[in-house]
């Protein structure tokens, strides 16, 4: 079996969800002159470029752009970010990843934001896997997917191909 016949959302799929993640966080955030949209490197980073760009589309909302640089391999290491802590503190920040699997991304991600003061702070991840090992929770997510702890959720943005696959 080749990783094309597991394909869990395709490019048109992924469009609308993050089109409804894009008006879901532009409902939560519509007194906000501003946010701080945070993706993670590195498909988390691509996923949030999109939703920028939506949100940009269809309200009045200045954003703000941040990269996330995380060793997912090593947790502790230190968090970078594009931009500096006085950028996002007292704003509302949207940090947003591709695949919510254990948490531990997140949750370290997360962690490193609440060093400074916030107006508000939510998580968007495209696809949510449920094998949370720690108190961590998508406050947006385009699927939520049970899948066993062998199997690997791949998000693969390609231009005009976007597509989420389970391996």
């Amino acid at each position: 079996m080749t990783i094309q016949q597991n394909k869990i959302l395709n490019h048109t799929e992924i469009e609308h969800k993050i089109k409804r993640i894009a008006y879901q966080i532009y409902e939560t955030y519509v007194d906000e002159e501003e946010i701080v949209i945070a993706g993670i490197a590195s498909s988390g980073l691509e996923l949030a470029k999109k939703i920028n760009k939506v949100i940009t589309e269809i309200s009045e909302i200045k954003t703000t752009f941040c990269e996330v640089k995380i060793d997912k391999e090593n947790l502790l290491t230190p968090v970078q970010t594009s931009i500096s802590e006085k950028e996002y503190q007292n704003k509302a920040v949207i940090l947003v990843d591709d695949v919510l699997n254990s948490g531990g991304t997140l949750i370290y991600v997360v962690k490193h934001f609440l060093n400074v003061p916030l107006k508000k702070l939510k998580t968007v991840v495209l696809v949510d896997r449920n094998h949370k090992r720690y108190p961590v929770k998508a406050d947006f997510k385009g699927i939520s997917l049970s899948t066993s702890l062998q199997e690997h959720v791949d998000v693969v943005f390609e231009e005009g191909n976007d597509a989420v696959y389970l391996g």
